[in-house]
């Protein structure tokens, strides 16, 4: 990480709040193979502060989803620690939810779409009358007002997708972690869902963390990208995006900064 960079990071933090809501401290995480040991994750160092949205990037194979599995606390890190909130991190915390790229799994088929979304307020033991009354709130909030009572295979992927976010975001998170959440719909379907993270984010002031492949995507929502190296991963670079919001398709991808961002992710991903 550059001089720069670390001191963009450390104005955005000072500005929300002297806690992170995420921090990473030299996470590492190797495996054991029948080739020896295996290292994914080499050293990892970076915070997100309240409100922010930071994506992470790097090359195929670089272990962003290792990596986001050890920051939720769905796996241990070999060394290194990661907190929430200024807690150190052995668990999936309680204000802290997941959001993974293959909906279909994620979304149980044989149950109507409320009831799914309905299923973490359940888990927490909301009353009837708030779980309803939430769950409406958050489909509609995902633009499927009127979905609750089909079933997720009814609906198309991107449909299906926004029901897991709905659900993700049920019990009003403080801390939105996203794998590769686009990947599997088409370009426009992925802009609309974009677009819709972007306002659900800015409505329920959560903070999001998204792992994606898509340099154009990360500039598009981010307000710093965190850069990994080819495995063993370590921070490349923290780049902050300084576009202004609310970001459009049209207008914010036409900016000659968005460009220049993506010329530069993409150098230093590809290292060419």
């Amino acid at each position: 990480m550059t001089v720069d960079e670390a001191g963009a990071g450390t104005e955005v933090l000072a500005a929300g709040s002297a806690t992170p809501v995420l921090e990473a401290r030299n996470v590492k995480k190797a495996y054991r193979t029948d080739d020896g040991l295996k290292v994914a994750v080499e050293d990892i160092t970076f915070t997100v502060a309240p409100g922010e949205f930071v994506c992470v990037v790097g090359p195929s194979g670089a272990g962003k989803t290792t990596l986001l599995r050890c920051l939720s606390g769905l796996m241990p890190a070999t060394s290194g620690e990661t907190y929430f909130e200024g807690k150190l991190i052995e668990r999936v915390p309680d204000r802290l939810s997941v959001v993974f790229q293959d909906y279909s799994r994620s979304l149980f088929p044989w149950s109507k779409v409320a009831a799914n979304v309905e299923l973490p307020l359940k888990v927490r033991k909301v009353p009837k009358a708030q779980r309803t009354e939430r769950v409406q709130e958050m489909l509609t909030a995902v633009g499927l007002g009127g979905a609750g009572k089909q079933y997720p295979w009814q609906l198309s992927g991107g449909m299906q997708q926004r029901v897991a976010i709905a659900r993700a975001l049920a019990f009003r998170p403080d801390l939105l972690l996203m794998d590769e959440p686009f990947a599997s719909v088409d370009a426009q379907t992925r802009f609309e869902l974009e677009d819709m993270i972007l306002r659900v984010r800015d409505e329920f002031g959560v903070t999001v963390v998204l792992v994606t492949h898509d340099i154009d995507e990360a500039v598009y929502l981010a307000d710093r990208i965190v850069v990994l190296s080819q495995a063993p991963s370590t921070v490349k670079e923290i780049v902050p995006v300084s576009l202004p919001r609310p970001r459009s398709q049209t207008d914010t991808r036409n900016d000659p900064e968005f460009a220049r961002l993506r010329t530069r992710i993409l150098q230093m991903v590809t290292g060419h």
